[in-house]
C-alpha cells in the first residue's frame, strides 16, 4: 500500500497534513508513505490529476483506491489505508 501526500511549499494546511500522516504512519508500518512537492514534481502531479494541496492519494498495487483534498484526521487516514489492504 502506498500513501502519497501531494504538497506545496507555501501551503499552511500541508504542514498540518504532514503531521497527521507522520502520526498515522506510526500505526501503518506496512505502508509506503511519501510526500511529493507538486512544483518539484510537476509531471507526476499533473499525471495524478492534482489540482489542490494537500491531496492524499492511496494506492494498492499501483491502483488508486482513495483520494481526498484538505487536512485529514488520523482516523480518516487509517480508514483510507484500510481500503488498500489486501
Amino acid at each position: 500500500m502506498e500513501l502519497t501526500l501531494y504538497t506545496s511549499a507555501f501551503c499552511a494546511p500541508c504542514v498540518r497534513a504532514r503531521s497527521v500522516l507522520r502520526d498515522a504512519g506510526k500505526l501503518l508500518a506496512q505502508a509506503n508513505i511519501r510526500e511529493v512537492d507538486v512544483l518539484s514534481h510537476l509531471a507526476e502531479s499533473e499525471e495524478a490529476g492534482i489540482v489542490s494541496t494537500p491531496t492524499l492519494v492511496v494506492r494498492r498495487d499501483g491502483t488508486e483506491v482513495f483520494r481526498a483534498s484538505g487536512v485529514p484526521s488520523v482516523q480518516q487516514v487509517l480508514a483510507a489505508a484500510a481500503l488498500a489492504l489486501d
